[in-house]
């Protein structure tokens, strides 16, 4: 009676030990994917949500990164599995878009795309470990899980293995990147064109972008550098005045010295929204501290 006693006293005192692990393995793993999901719910609110087709996966993969956070959370491993596997679908997702481009959109190289990439990384090796880590002595039963922890020194390489590939790829990715993409960027010199995009006569540049004007901008200073220029990026260089650009062109010295075109007094921008000619997603929208707006022919 007292050695049963005993055995499963001790029983009872290693359990909370034994806990502790996958209790810091759930918080990890829950707070991975809030993160990663809170800065794509932050990308979408402020420019991606304009982007077609590309801001309906950016709010799909909110969505999904806050449900699977909860069920991790409590305790779910099939939520860990899943959680695993979304954190390296979203990463592949950003990849591709970096190298090849999904649905006309080509990502472009920024602080919060490392981040992110960085935290998805995280949260699949911390989640993989929780879902195939050994559980109650409920959950240990079966040959799966015998099988898994007898080759936990092998599961353990494997998933460190994917996780330096996933960063290796991260790196090279990023490091061949460009800080601009979607439209490409006006040459100096450039002739600067007008069109009719949804029955407004607008500025375009010589491939025909849509141009963009900056509310918070003044005619001498542009109020948007740094991660608002890789989404807007702006037009280098003086322009040349094109049939039907009726308006005074100039230019201004940028924050970094770079030179950008101005309209009327307006410094000119791009929209990495815009995938092609006769595109206007950037239009009245606020966004990187105030409004955006096409910029019309008639000023």
């Amino acid at each position: 009676m007292n050695v049963s006693m005993d055995v499963g006293t001790n029983n009872k005192s290693h359990r909370p030990h034994r806990s502790w692990p996958l209790l810091a393995l759930r918080l990890a793993g829950s707070g991975l994917l809030i993160a990663t999901g809170a800065m794509h719910l932050d990308l979408y609110l402020t420019g991606y949500r304009t982007i077609p087709t590309i801001g309906w996966l950016f709010l799909l993969q909110v969505i999904a990164a806050f449900v699977l956070a909860a069920g991790v959370l409590l305790g779910s491993r099939l939520a860990a599995a899943a959680g695993a596997l979304f954190a390296l679908s979203t990463l592949g997702g950003y990849l591709l878009s970096i190298w090849f481009g999904l649905f006309n959109f080509r990502e472009v190289r920024t602080t919060a795309g490392i981040v992110a990439g960085v935290i998805e990384v995280a949260a699949f090796a911390v989640l993989a470990l929780l879902a195939l880590a050994p559980g109650s002595q409920h959950a240990q039963r079966g040959p799966m899980i015998t099988r898994l922890r007898a080759d936990l020194p092998a599961v353990l390489a494997g998933i460190a293995g994917v996780s330096v590939i996933a960063l290796v790829l991260l790196g090279t990715a990023l490091a061949g990147a460009g800080t601009s993409s979607g439209p490409a960027a006006t040459a100096s010199g450039a002739t600067l064109k007008t069109a009719q995009v949804q029955g407004v006569t607008v500025v375009t540049n010589a491939k025909g972008f849509t141009l963009y004007l900056f509310a918070p901008d003044t005619p001498t200073k542009s109020a948007c550098n740094g991660a608002c220029a890789s989404y807007w990026p702006p037009v280098l260089g003086a322009q040349k005045a094109g049939p039907g650009v009726t308006g005074k062109l100039g230019t201004i010295k940028r924050a970094d010295g770079s030179t950008q075109a101005t309209y009327d007094g307006h410094p000119l921008y791009l929209y990495i929204g815009d995938s092609g000619p006769d595109q206007n997603h950037g239009n009245n929208i606020n966004l990187n501290g105030g409004f955006w707006y096409e910029v019309k022919a008639s000023g």
